[in-house]
């Protein structure tokens, strides 16, 4: 058996105002084995970014428990969520996120930044993703010099520049083209077969059929799942 790097057992999201409470997510039991692509679906306002936005460490549940790389984190401190994020974790989201002021270059060099590693290694990281990504033509370009398709190109690059054990993607064709949203699809896909863990949230029946498990969400709970043919997704 496959060894887990996700597991949730029993998680809660409770919103809370003076007037009234919201449960957004309702004991939502989930498992991801390393290397597995996964995809989160279900209508607005179901819980998937809710979920996501909690297995990325960016939240943190209001009742249950979160296994990430077999450690219960659901309720460490933000300092500590801060630096597992850091290290192990990559986030493309729809709306691309890039630093209008900082080159593509400068864009995917920053997660490297963070984690304090020396200039040199940056350089040879940095390049080496831009060009697995087909985009070191444009490392001195902005992002509004860049098509929708480039701009998330350098997301995913600088998502996966420092090796993360596992990517989030929300909605990360949502505002491309049929064309370019395939090109990130496959590019998705491609990191996955060299063995990243991918967690997307997507509307897209046809971007959940390049993973290999569709997780249906309903009012916070999970209602079942799907295997994928992946083969079809990708013809």
């Amino acid at each position: 058996m496959s060894e887990l790097i996700l597991k949730t057992v029993g998680l809660e999201m409770r919103y809370r105002t003076e007037t009234m409470e919201t449960l957004a997510l309702n004991k939502v039991d989930l498992e991801v084995k390393k290397g597995e692509f996964i995809s989160i679906m279900g209508p607005s306002g179901c819980g998937k970014s809710t979920l996501l936005n909690i297995l990325g460490m960016l939240d943190k549940p209001s009742a249950g428990a979160y296994f990430f790389e077999g450690e219960d984190i659901a309720h460490l401190k933000e300092k500590l969520r801060a630096e597992i994020r850091k290290a192990r974790v990559g986030f493309v989201f729809q709306s691309f996120n890039l630093i209008d002021e900082l080159s593509v270059f400068e864009n995917v060099e920053l997660p490297l930044l963070y984690q304090g590693i020396a200039a040199s290694k940056r350089k040879e990281l940095v390049q080496k993703i831009l060009e697995r990504m087909g985009i070191d033509h444009r490392a001195t370009h902005y992002p509004q010099q860049l098509s929708g398709g480039q701009q998330q190109r350098v997301a995913v690059a600088r998502a996966t520049v420092s090796e993360p054990a596992v990517i989030f993607a929300d909605e990360p064709t949502g505002n491309l083209d049929s064309v370019h949203g395939d090109e990130v699809m496959n590019l998705l896909s491609e990191l996955n077969r060299t063995g990243t863990t991918i967690v997307m949230v997507t509307h897209s029946m046809h971007d959940a059929a390049y993973s290999q498990r569709s997780i249906r969400l309903f009012d916070g709970k999970v209602i079942g799942e799907v295997e994928n043919r992946i083969e079809e997704a990708q013809s």
